[in-house]
């Protein structure tokens, strides 16, 4: 049926109704791509027009359509970005909805262009002073936003807000949703580069003048300069007047690289990432819209945003897990980072100096190319890495650092360098359990232990948030003074740390610590001006940082990242214990790495000690290989969800009888998940592994569309898990 030329299509971010038809009042003209407000029922709403063949719909005499309200004044979705929505929506078992409210995540395509309204502090103290309004000034003290974002930074309701805007508390600005930014200028600085770097980067620079695309693996050890080499493929870029998206895998790491930047292009790039206020995602989104932000850097969500020209994307620490959102679409914004380019056809930059075996493997079959930096730049060296027996070099009763770790840190406080001890583990103790009756305090919404947090008095649940207050006595026997913290946290290492060193100044590095680009610039701040002697962190410290006085890191806990069934434990444990190894001896000072296990003969181990990552690959990937495991195949996890079990478990059941019997796809379940409860939800699994040839989408589309279950259960597919609890 031909679609007339007064009927659009149009794609609503509602994912439960789809594109809807509409008419299009005379002299309106709303081509593929245009962000439009239609009516549904009473309401205004946005959407997009899509071409009519990409979504099939029911048909409805042209005389029933309603029509289309309004063309908002705003460029319209490429589309290169069009099919990008409809790619991932497909490869991830996601409604486009989901994908396009990704990128329209601002508002600031369907929202009027008024001044925001946004308060702050001035100083007059009301009063009545309650709890939460000290809470207010506690936290609000330099803070400016509107009244829902500084409600939810202070931790009160809107209400509290709005009472102390009303008796003068707070004062009120009006902020443009534009903005004029300072433009990088590419010759701002002019680099010296090693041999290695300029080969590199003079192909990267050759690329982004080609516009063509092609998928790079820049593979450089910790220390060699691969942002610096990246950033000479930047500069092209602006000169070219491309756009550019550097997505990082924490936005934590968001200031550190606003310094870097700033340094060499003298002026900061455009950052999009979860903090940031309202009024700055309206301007930042206009300002990469219209392509006057020339270089962003943001976190995962950066990658669906409707840039005018982009024209270079670079993924820094490529291989972070961080990378896979694990709800709502559950995509992985590496390999979507390379679709992108694919659509828009310039080059994509995946850099890392522990890449994913995945990526390796992709080299291998000539679909990505190699870039390599084997060295560290100028005089430093890779640090010495040994490791420490902790069945023969064993920790005082009640400690977690071996006497030779202690030896080394005492030592390094005494040259005036500065040591990093790494746990990949917040809180201060995982497990707390009464020695009376061994009651174990769990999550009342997971089957998860509740860790214990001594710095703010209590205990967390770290995967669904649930907080509560330190008991005094066991909820289970009533016995006072019986609850004993099992297990080692950052926080209880630091107190190790200051017993032992009661003169070293100490930092604790997590999220709980280091929550926003702001609290990374203070910590970096800290560091380079020697304010910190030891540092006690988590994987937030592993990745990006770069402190020349820093020349000791000690790994707590080697083990604890090899424990469970995830296929991927061991290139995990490699990749974070060689990037946190790689924090050390990075300028002209030498750097050792002590690592604490108690397997010091396990591949992982051995290969960190003598330096044999090559070897490390090979024997991971020939394992691989012979599992049939990605990247030789191909998974998808089905995880099936409800608040009651018997109906998770009935529809677990009924999706695993009715599997597809098919070669070269098998699946493996139902099973309940290793994390059986989460959120206050029962969880199933059920895991299809297929042959790379086998159309997985397709075949487990049509399999699953012909099933009913209960509306209260979800049934969610994830493409290519890194998750597996």
């Amino acid at each position: 049926m031909n679609h007339p030329i007064n009927r659009v299509r149009v794609l609503l971010l509602n994912a439960a109704l789809g594109p809807l038809d509409y008419s299009l009042p005379v002299g309106m003209l709303a081509k593929p791509g245009s962000i439009v407000m239609v009516p549904l029922g009473p309401r205004k709403v946005p959407g997009v027009v899509w071409e009519p063949e990409s979504f099939a719909v029911e048909e409805i005499d042209s005389k029933k359509l309603r029509p289309v309200l309004e063309l908002r004044d705003v460029p319209p979705l490429s589309a290169p970005l069009r099919r990008l929505i409809e790619w991932t929506a497909h490869y991830y078992f996601a409604s486009p909805a989901s994908v396009l409210r990704m990128v329209l995540s601002s508002g600031a395509a369907f929202t009027d262009n008024r001044p925001i309204i946004e308060y702050r502090l001035n100083g007059i103290i009301p009063d009545r002073m309650t709890p939460q309004r000290e809470q207010v000034f506690e936290k609000l003290a330099d803070v400016q936003g509107t009244i829902s974002e500084l409600a939810y930074k202070a931790d009160v309701s809107v209400a509290v807000i709005k009472g102390l805007e009303k008796i003068g508390a707070l004062d009120s600005s009006e902020v443009s949703p534009f903005a004029d930014f300072q433009q990088p200028d590419p010759d701002f600085m002019q680099v010296n580069l090693s041999e290695d770097q300029l080969r590199v980067s003079r192909q990267l620079i050759g690329a982004v003048q080609a516009s063509l695309f092609q998928p790079y693996l820049l593979d450089g050890v910790t220390g060699s300069g691969k942002t610096e080499v990246y950033f000479e493929a930047i500069a092209e870029a602006l000169r070219q007047n491309k756009q550019t998206l550097v997505l990082l895998p924490e936005i934590a790491l968001t200031e550190p690289f606003l310094d870097r930047f700033r340094a060499r292009f003298g002026a900061e790039p455009v950052a999009w990432h979860s903090g940031l206020k309202q009024s700055d995602r309206r301007k930042n989104w206009h300002a990469l819209a219209d392509g006057k932000a020339k270089v962003v850097v943001g976190a995962r969500s950066a990658l669906f945003l409707p840039y005018k020209k982009l024209g270079l994307i670079i993924v820094d620490e490529a291989h972070e897990v961080s990378f896979k959102q694990e709800d709502g679409v559950r995509y992985h914004a590496r390999d979507v980072a390379v679709m992108r380019g694919l659509y828009e056809k310039f080059p994509v930059i995946l850099a890392s100096a522990t890449p994913a075996i995945e990526n390796r493997h992709q080299v291998e079959q000539g679909n990505y190319e190699l870039l390599e930096l084997p060295a560290r730049f100028g005089s430093a060296q890779l640090p010495e890495i040994e490791a420490l027996d902790l069945t023969q070099d064993i920790p005082a009763r009640g400690s977690w650092l071996a006497p030779t770790l202690i030896n080394a840190l005492e030592e390094n406080l005494e040259k005036g360098e500065q040591s990093l001890l790494f746990l990949n583990r917040r809180g201060f103790a995982p497990l707390t359990l009464c020695r009376t009756c061994g009651h174990r305090i769990n999550c009342p919404n997971c089957t998860a232990w509740m860790v214990e947090h001594r710095l703010t008095k209590r205990l967390a649940c770290h995967h669904c948030g649930h907080v509560m207050p330190q008991p005094d006595k066991c909820p289970e026997c009533s016995d006072e003074d019986s609850l004993v913290a099992c297990g080692p946290g950052v926080e209880r290492i630091c107190d190790e740390v200051k017993m032992l060193f009661p003169q070293a100044r100490t930092a604790i590095v997590t999220s709980d610590t280091i929550w926003s680009p702001a609290k990374a610039g203070e910590f970096v701040e800290q560091m380079e001006t020697g304010m910190i002697d030891i540092v006690i962190g988590t994987q937030l410290v592993t990745k990006g940082y770069h402190f020349p006085n820093l020349t000791l890191v000690g790994v707590v806990d080697a083990d604890i990242g090899l424990e469970g069934g995830d296929l991927r434990a061991a290139e995990r444990s490699f990749q974070q214990i060689a990037q946190v190894a790689g924090r050390a001896g990075r300028a002209d000072k030498p750097g050792h790495v002590y690592v604490q296990t108690r397997m010091p003969e396990a591949p992982v181990i051995q290969a960190l000690v003598k330096g044999d990552r090559d070897g490390f690959y090979a024997a991971e990937t020939e394992a691989r290989r012979a599992a049939a495991a990605p990247p030789f195949s191909r998974l998808a996890a089905i995880i099936i969800s409800s608040e009651d079990n018997s109906e998770a478990m009935e529809t677990a059941r009924l999706i695993g009888q009715t599997a597809p019997k098919l070669a070269g796809f098998t699946v493996y379940g139902p099973a309940p998940a290793p994390l059986a409860m989460l959120r206050g939800r029962y969880r199933h699994r059920l895991l299809i592994h297929t042959h790379r040839s086998v159309e997985l989408q397709d075949i487990t589309r049509e399999w699953l569309a012909k099933l009913e279950w209960p509306r209260a259960v979800r049934v969610s597919v994830d493409v290519d898990p890194y998750n597996f609890v």
